[in-house]
């Protein structure tokens, strides 16, 4: 059995029922920390947008067991159009299959993406939330308390 991870990018060639898989995927495994499907649907097309201004990565592990192939992570990344600032690009969403978590998968998952990411990455993430300890072991640091404002 191995892990091999996959990109997704606005110009990457896939079928929409790989897209149906990954969103089902991330909305059953981010479990609390989630969103509702169609929120996870809208990211996920902004990261493989065309469109002027947007677009992303969507990486995902695979579990490889002869013929067959089981996602067990994933993560969409959206880019801000930023720089300097704002960082370039932004987490959106991260998990890992439940039974899989503590093998490596959600750092190897990360560390992919931050290679191949341009520029700089933010995220954010609730305290109570474990992968919280992964991102400061890959190097993030928490700069900014954020505040929102609701209309």
């Amino acid at each position: 059995m191995s892990i091999s991870i996959k990109k997704l990018t606005p110009t990457s060639t896939f079928d929409n029922s790989l897209i149906e898989t990954i969103n089902e995927f991330l909305f059953k495994h981010l479990e609390q920390y989630g969103d509702p499907k169609a929120d996870i649907r809208k990211a996920m097309e902004y990261s493989l947008s065309e469109e002027k201004g947007k677009g992303g990565y969507i990486f995902y592990a695979i579990e490889n067991e002869g013929e067959n192939e089981k996602i067990v992570g994933a993560t969409v990344i959206n880019e801000t159009g930023m720089k300097d600032y704002i960082p370039e690009n932004i987490l959106v969403y991260i998990a890992v299959d439940g039974s899989q978590r503590g093998k490596g998968i959600g750092k190897k998952i990360m560390e992919e993406a931050l290679n191949e990411v341009n520029g700089s990455v933010a995220l954010h993430v609730e305290p109570d939330n474990p992968a919280k300890k992964l991102y400061e072991r890959l190097g993030f640091t928490n700069k900014y308390l954020e505040m929102r404002w609701k209309k």
